[in-house]
């Protein structure tokens, strides 16, 4: 494995880096609330729109909107705007996981994934010609039909102008008895467009784990960032006690057989994003002394998912980075984190479920951080 693996994250005062500008906790006919994105409107403001499950059920196949917040003052305080899809108004089984993206015309690009059932699930892109008022008709983004998982914030548009959605294909296999089954292993792949999103395409190549090696998961839940134009470094979550990286010097069109990153983690997805300054800032769940972490505290199902860390760089690292813990509960998880760089600090969204929420899912966080208490980069 590349990097060290005894890299211990910094706890004590640094659990409290920034300050909770927002929670939002389950509720009587509101049992999750969880992942979502940002995005910057003309006025200044900033939108926030996230994935609000109704009724009584909090799986990630249950009933779910999407809704929208929005904050006048960088992210110090955030106000409801209310619904912005219904499940409903789709025939799905939900609608989730949102990315937001400036497209070139100046409208906002909604991405979501529409849930139809254990073998149909794609993302779909609605535009807003008047920031966010109102919305087109959806258009489905994925030319082939399948299992993809696009996580939330992930939407990229590289410097060719190139949108990219880094996306986790689920198939199905066959069981011994002929019956069929989905299968957990997932092989990573790119849909993009060259045209602003009028029409996609499929990267031709997939990059996959060995079917017989000991992993059960593949690659998950994949991210994306452009490291330099044309040079891409991409990652998934895996069962291997590491985030597995893949390069693409194609545009995404084809990557390099995976291997084992410098940043270690339980089943559970890596964000990284470019901060104003150049630097990427990795929001993460390290887990050099946590091997052996129970997924399950007290009746409530965390994934193992904490500390949540920081950690920043000038650029890809091959050393394992030194993790600054931000949240560490350790009955609680955190998760599926959106980075927004506003004009005095960094805004992070995540799911930061503890035991009275009934799962690490079912709460969202807002956390603001301000450039200066950022960790220096490694």
């Amino acid at each position: 494995m590349s990097g060290s693996s005894n890299t211990k994250p910094t706890m004590g005062g640094n659990a409290m880096l920034g300050k909770i500008i927002l929670d939002l906790p389950p509720s009587p006919g509101n049992p999750r609330n969880s992942e979502g994105a940002m995005l910057r409107l003309n006025d200044g403001s900033i939108l926030f729109i996230y994935s609000r499950f109704c009724g009584s059920d909090a799986a990630d196949d249950a009933a779910a909107d999407l809704y929208a917040l929005i904050s006048d003052d960088e992210g110090e305080h955030f106000h409801s705007l209310g619904p912005v899809v219904f499940h409903a108004e789709t025939s799905a089984k939900n609608v989730m996981s949102v990315s937001l993206l400036r497209m070139e015309n100046g409208d906002i690009g909604l991405f979501y994934l529409e849930r139809r059932g254990e073998t149909d699930m794609r993302m779909m892109l609605r535009r807003s010609a008047d920031e966010g008022r109102t919305w087109t008709d959806p258009a489905i983004c994925m030319p082939n039909s399948g299992y993809y998982v696009v996580n939330n914030d992930r939407v990229l548009r590289l410097c060719s102008g190139r949108i990219l959605l880094p996306a986790a294909l689920h198939r199905l296999s066959l069981r011994d008895d002929g019956s069929t089954r989905f299968d957990s292993r997932a092989d990573f792949l790119c849909v993009y467009s060259d045209d602003d999103g009028r029409t996609w395409r499929e990267g031709a190549g997939k990059c996959a784990l060995a079917p017989a090696g000991p992993s059960q998961t593949g690659l998950q839940e994949p991210g994306v960032v452009e490291l330099e134009p044309g040079m891409l470094w991409a990652w998934a979550r895996t069962d291997l006690g590491r985030q597995y990286e893949t390069f693409s010097l194609d545009g995404g069109e084809t990557w390099t057989p995976a291997a084992p990153s410098a940043f270690t983690g339980p089943m559970s997805p890596l964000s990284i994003k470019r901060l104003p300054d150049g630097s990427l800032l990795a929001v993460y769940n390290p887990i050099p002394l946590y091997n052996g972490r129970p997924e399950i505290v007290n009746g409530v199902w965390t994934g193992g998912r904490t500390p949540l860390c920081l950690a920043r760089m000038r650029n890809r690292t091959q050393s394992a980075p030194h993790p600054i813990a931000i949240e560490d509960d350790p009955a609680s998880g955190y998760c599926y984190v959106s980075i927004f760089p506003a004009k005095d600090g960094v805004l992070l969204s995540y799911c930061a479920g503890g035991p009275n929420d009934g799962s690490c899912l079912n709460r969202l966080r807002i956390r603001k951080i301000r450039y200066e208490e950022l960790p220096a980069e490694a």
